[in-house]
């Protein structure tokens, strides 16, 4: 097989990796409700119907992260390494998740319930927004160059970045919508998800109330980054450091791509299916499944769109020749082909979480 299958390939596993996490991100978006005014027995059916798949969220982050290492190194060093403030906010925010979960309702806690909420609240509101964000930079673009001469110069770096290390970003509207967008995603599929586990009728139909409201800033901020996404102009590759600014760039990677469109459009529509219909019919329980499955597929599909047809999936707003494609990022043929080896076990590693996923569903 060539070299460019084994890149190919490895992307096609990163989306799936990316639309995972961006899906188990309903742990943070039901955490972002715990501290709104309800009853406590309300508030403790929400928790407990999340805290045991919060190590999912943050498994998957760490696997995506090291699926990047063994596939894309540049891109790792480059984003991990030189956009660090961001990373380490996210990473901080999944200690303090883990520290309250582990704490909340021990003895002789000497801060309270409610401040372990907070800390779970902020954890709800910052990952999603931060991943979000960190994920629309594949459109948008960072401030970084990147020269492999700078190993020398800087003491094994391969990248430089400005004195912000990567929060810079957060100072673009279209990132904030992004990360927004995401936000309330996780929102909406909290929101069914506790209509799916919990049996309560007002608990029920608290979450349909909010799913109304989460659903509704959603769309709207969905159908924003979507057409900000199609109209902004991009990079294509026509040599290894060579680019030409496109306009409509992923307006012609996604429409002009019927397979990357079709899914596009069937998991836009099991999304919108689920959240209607679970507004409108109390007796529907089973919007997660449909909003889940759509959620993935969307999120590939963008994967698909900003990294395949010969465009940059990294692009350096700073220095164009710097920007990174699947091609001059990824790791040795050699590297690929074992780790594709590697891969095939994936499907055991998916049958574990779902296993996981059963035992702790048998409990309503």
């Amino acid at each position: 097989m060539e070299y460019s299958f084994f890149q190919e390939y490895w992307w096609f596993l990163i989306s799936v990796l990316g639309a995972a996490l961006v899906f188990l991100l309903f742990v943070q978006g039901g955490q972002s409700m715990f501290i709104q005014k309800m009853p406590e027995s309300q508030r403790e059916s929400l928790v407990e119907a999340v805290e045991h798949r919060w190590e999912l969220t943050f498994t998957t982050l760490v696997v995506f992260g090291g699926a990047f290492f063994a596939s894309f190194p540049l891109f790792y060093s480059t984003s991990f390494g030189g956009a660090y403030w961001i990373w380490v906010l996210i990473l901080l925010g999944f200690v303090v998740q883990a520290v309250s979960y582990r704490y909340r309702k021990a003895e002789g806690n000497l801060i309270g319930r409610r401040a372990y909420d907070i800390f779970l609240f902020l954890n709800g509101i910052t990952a999603p927004l931060l991943l979000g964000g960190a994920v629309s930079t594949f459109f948008f673009g960072s401030d970084f160059t990147v020269s492999k001469s700078m190993i020398a110069e800087n003491g094994g770096a391969v990248s430089q970045w400005g004195p912000w290390h990567g929060l810079e970003v957060l100072a673009d509207w279209r990132v904030l919508l992004f990360g927004i967008m995401v936000l309330f995603l996780a929102r909406v599929l909290a929101n069914l998800w506790y209509i799916n586990q919990i049996d309560e009728e007002k608990t029920k139909a608290w979450n349909r109330r909010q799913l109304l409201v989460n659903a509704g800033v959603f769309v709207v901020a969905f159908l924003a980054s979507v057409v900000v996404i199609l109209t902004v102009p991009g990079y294509e590759t026509v040599g290894a450091h060579e680019f030409k600014l496109v306009k409509y760039k992923y307006f012609h990677n996604l429409f002009g791509h019927p397979a990357t469109l079709a899914v596009f459009l069937v998991g836009t529509a099991a999304v919108l299916y689920a959240t209607i219909r679970s507004i409108l019919d109390p007796a529907f329980r089973k919007g997660f499944m449909f909003a889940g499955a759509g959620t993935v597929l969307v999120v590939m599909a963008l994967f698909w769109t900003a990294g395949y047809f010969d465009t940059p999936y990294y692009p350096s707003s700073t220095d164009v020749a710097s920007s990174l494609t699947i091609y001059n990022s990824s790791s040795s043929e050699f590297t690929l082909k074992v780790m594709s080896i590697v891969s095939l076990f994936l499907p055991v590693v998916i049958g574990y979480i779902s296993w996981v996923w059963y035992k702790f569903t048998k409990k309503r």
